[in-house]
């Protein structure tokens, strides 16, 4: 979706105001520790383990993945082939001649971390992450990583360095059980190897959701096999508007180059099996009833005029297609969602929802018809109709649906969760109607506004502009909403709309920083964010993406003299 109803250019400049809170007992050493995210709490202790040939990586036979996967992660840099020893009492007898080690240990006595915090111990002799399920250890171990000197994400052996780890006693839990990345892959085609690096991207941040916009207007890029005119006709598109979108068509510029790609069926499970390992909930979206140009183009029939010749939109913008509200198009896309349902075992399936223009519902004899005869009284509420139809579907498959916050007017269907884009009076009209909410507004999480003031330093973006304190001054709870409607506030996450990303490099640009300032946001508790703390640790943080070859936006480090905006 293209977002054009949204303000360009008129962000405001937020300034950050949280005052720094530093754990009790936190000395000058914490600069020690640059954990992105931050945790809930962290005490600094004296002395450091050594990482050594001789380490043993000791886990649960439950938890042996993830022992296995700690070793090869830290084996290229290090050139360390670590023994893991896998039992179901981790802990074993120990004596002085032990060689150090490394424990990973579940512990259901721990439930006050929930299913997703841990607890990190870091000793002269043993490092040990406790958590009371499988996430929470998943989570330890990132911590873990990033205590070590940012070489360690090299993939090549680093000669000369000394692996260790300060000593320290991490207890670490999320904000949110929403901390999500968006990624659009109809603009822009991504390959699927782009899309499980970005998927080890968010991982390494602790996020926890990858919503993958699958279908738009200029592409339709999933396999649906009772409908494979859907990629063979949808998943082209015949040339790409190249610059800004102007609405005279004398006066724009393509770049004349096929752009085609989808994701066969084998694909989407590959991506679902390789980040639900990573403790990443993959949830996809399908656009209706708007956003449907590339739908229409190989199934007209769908539309309100079946017989238009339509291909798919080869400029931005948002399309006058629109599809019908037939029971026979109720039933096509009931039949895509049954096939989505059986390759993302999501709790949520997006269905979009935004930017449908009525335009052509209104001047259609049929549509106007069909509105009579189902009592509805204008078009916002046909759309409701439709959502909830929708909305019937999934919960009675177990399913929830979200959608963006359009999906508000004409009334919200029964057991919709709402994504409020369009600032913040969209979450709060849901949660006070008792509805969850997911945070996604354009002043704080839309990565493809402008990173810089002086855009002629900057690659082409949709335009606003979006600077790393902005983001991270981010409060994803509405002050208007009471302490129980706040209860609906799932999460955040960012959006990276493709118009003009067109290679991963570019996405990897418009991206970080930024979402590691947002991983922060609904990770770390509102009174440890301190964006000077931040920034510091940032510094290390860069070095660390830099080492796993990510096109990170440089950033200004702490120290240097910053112009004036």
């Amino acid at each position: 979706m293209l977002r054009f109803a949204r303000a360009v250019g008129v962000l405001l400049l937020f300034g950050v105001t949280q005052t720094p809170v530093r754990a009790q007992g936190v000395a000058s050493n914490d600069e020690r520790y640059t954990i992105i995210p931050r945790p809930s709490l962290l005490e600094p202790r004296d002395g450091a383990f050594r990482l050594q040939a001789n380490t043993a990586v000791l886990v649960s036979a439950s938890d042996s993945m993830l022992g296995h996967q700690l070793a090869r992660d830290l084996a290229p840099a290090t050139g360390f082939a670590l023994r893991v020893q896998v039992g179901d009492a981790p802990d074993g007898v120990r004596t002085n001649t032990d060689a150090p080690r490394i424990v990973l240990r579940r512990d259901p006595a721990r439930e006050a971390l929930g299913r997703e915090g841990y607890a990190l111990t870091v000793s002269p002799t043993e490092v040990r992450i406790v958590a009371s399920d499988a996430p929470g250890l998943f989570y330890g171990v990132q911590s873990l990583r990033q205590l070590l000197p940012a070489a360690i994400y090299r993939s090549a052996r680093q000669n000369a360095v000394a692996w260790t780890i300060p000593a320290v006693h991490i207890e670490d839990t999320p904000r949110f059980s929403w901390r999500g990345a968006h990624l659009d892959v109809a603009r822009h085609f991504m390959p699927v190897d782009f899309v499980k690096r970005w998927i080890d991207l968010l991982a390494m941040h602790k996020l926890n959701t990858f919503h993958w916009h699958l279908t738009e207007d200029q592409g339709w890029r999933i396999a649906i096999n009772k409908y494979p005119r859907l990629t063979d006709i949808g998943g082209c598109r015949e040339r790409t508007l190249l610059g800004a979108y102007t609405t005279s068509e004398a006066t724009r510029r393509y770049d004349e180059a096929r752009h085609c790609g989808f994701y066969t069926q084998d694909d989407i499970r590959e991506v679902v099996q390789y980040a639900a390992e990573r403790h990443i909930t993959v949830v996809p979206e399908i656009e209706m009833p708007g956003h449907a140009q590339a739908m229409l183009a190989a199934y007209p029939e769908l539309g309100v005029y079946p017989d238009s010749v339509i291909k798919p939109m080869e400029v931005w913008g948002v399309s006058d297609f629109i599809l019908n509200v037939e029971e026979s198009t109720i039933a096509f896309m009931h039949d895509v969602l049954t096939e989505v349902l059986e390759l993302f075992p999501s709790p949520f399936i997006h269905v979009g929802g935004d930017e449908a223009k009525k335009a052509q519902w209104i001047a259609s004899p049929r549509v106007q018809q069909r509105m009579r005869e189902l009592g509805v009284k204008d078009e916002h509420e046909l759309q409701s109709w439709f959502i909830r139809r929708m909305d019937t579907f999934l919960t009675a498959r177990g399913r929830r649906l979200i959608g963006w916050d359009e999906i508000l007017e004409g009334g919200l269907a029964p057991n919709a969760t709402v994504m409020s884009w369009r600032g913040t009076a969209g979450a709060i009209a849901a949660a006070r109607q008792g509805h969850d909410v997911v945070m996604a507004p354009t002043s704080h999480t839309y990565f493809d506004y402008y990173q810089s003031q002086d855009h002629s330093t900057e690659p082409r973006a949709f335009g606003g502009f979006l600077p790393l304190d902005t983001v991270y001054a981010y409060e994803p709870i509405p002050p208007e909403l009471t302490t129980e409607q706040s209860r609906h506030v799932l999460g955040a996450q960012a959006q990276h709309w493709t118009e003009y990303m067109r290679t991963p490099r570019h996405v990897e640009y418009m991206a970080f920083p930024r979402l590691s300032a947002l991983a922060e946001v609904v990770w770390t508790p509102a009174a440890r964010k301190d964006f000077a703390h931040f920034r510091r640790r940032l510094d290390t943080h860069m070095t660390r993406l830099a080492a796993l070859g990510v096109n990170a936006r440089p950033v200004v480090p702490t120290g240097t003299p910053q112009p004036a905006r």
